[in-house]
């Protein structure tokens, strides 16, 4: 059994852990260890993380994760704490913001969270935390589906479904900053802050079938799921263009299309990606990138966080902050 020196030795953290799955009330603010860098791991402080829509996922099912118990949170943006062997690209005191591996890399959730230091990468200057803190999952999603995966360009076509939403209000702007004409779709009331953001056209997908309304695009960003909204989507694009789902793709009528017409449907998942991060943070730098900040909650408030999330009806990101 450890000595009560030995206890008294180890520092801990606040986190938000769960016990079961669930609703939001099974989120609580408990007392844990304070993680420890390894090889190629840094030791962040956290001053701000991202909550997105993967979070209440899991939260209620565990998804990838299991069973609890289990610290939530991808997104980070903070200071280095320490550095593990052989790490050179940061020391401490280094202000950095990234996403911790998906899946299995959770737990930005707490004051302290550790990851592979090429997860991360120096924080722009021209942000504060908040700002950075809402950014790395939802840009990285959007930028691994429309540069890396659709290798969109100057002058492609691409449709953004949910344009208004975490991931859909960046994956327009970093559309934008390729050269590309954006159509995205929103509800009528988002139109002008979606306008905003540079796209050239918007439609109210309440009111007007976007399959209809939209043709010969090179590019579709689909995050909304179901078979008739994949296989409209799929109608939407030229011969050869690519659909990049956020969701498992399993409709027939969907696939058949696609292989008539050699269309290509690619499911996403979003990885770390120290790369990726560089090309976000420098869109950041110049401007040509910015999060919008639905709402920001301090971390023992995490569970109101999810219970904004969970009503589908927030324009940009929600931000838990921790002083």
């Amino acid at each position: 059994m450890a000595s009560d020196e030995t206890k008294e030795s180890v520092q801990t953290m606040r986190a938000i852990s769960q016990e079961d799955l669930g609703g939001p009330d099974v989120l609580r603010e408990v007392d844990l260890p304070r993680p420890e860098p390894g090889p190629g791991e840094i030791l962040v402080r956290v001053r701000a993380a991202g909550v997105n829509p993967t979070d209440w996922k899991h939260r209620r099912t565990g998804m990838f994760l299991g069973e609890p118990p289990f610290v939530l949170g991808w997104d980070v943006s903070g200071v280095v704490e320490h550095v593990g062997y052989g790490v050179t690209l940061f020391s401490p005191g280094d202000e950095v913001f990234g996403m911790v591996p998906y899946p299995f890399g959770v737990g930005t959730h707490a004051e302290f969270v550790k990851g592979p230091a090429r997860a991360f990468t120096r924080k722009p200057s021209e942000v504060d935390h908040v700002q950075a803190g809402a950014i790395p999952l939802a840009a990285l999603t959007a930028w691994q589906a429309l540069v890396d995966t659709a290798d969109i360009s100057d002058g492609d076509r691409v449709l953004v479904h949910a344009a208004a939403g975490g991931v859909g209000h960046l994956a327009v702007q970093i559309a934008k900053a390729r050269g590309a004409h954006v159509i995205g779709t929103a509800s009528s009331p988002k139109h002008e802050f979606v306008r905003s953001l540079g796209a050239d056209e918007v439609i109210d997908y309440r009111h007007t079938d976007f399959a209809e309304a939209v043709t010969n695009v090179d590019a579709v960003l689909e995050s909304i799921g179901g078979a008739d909204q994949v296989t409209r989507s799929v109608r939407t694009l030229r011969d050869g263009g690519v659909l990049v789902s956020l969701l498992p793709v399993d409709t027939q009528e969907a696939i058949d299309e696609a292989s008539r017409r050699g269309v290509r449907i690619a499911q996403m998942l979003v990885e770390d990606d120290h790369q990726g991060m560089r090309s976000v943070a420098a869109l950041v730098a110049r401007g040509a990138l910015r999060a919008t900040i639905a709402e920001t909650f301090p971390l023992a408030e995490a569970a109101r966080a999810h219970e904004a999330g969970e009503t589908g009806h927030t324009t940009g990101k929600l931000v838990l902050t921790v002083e």
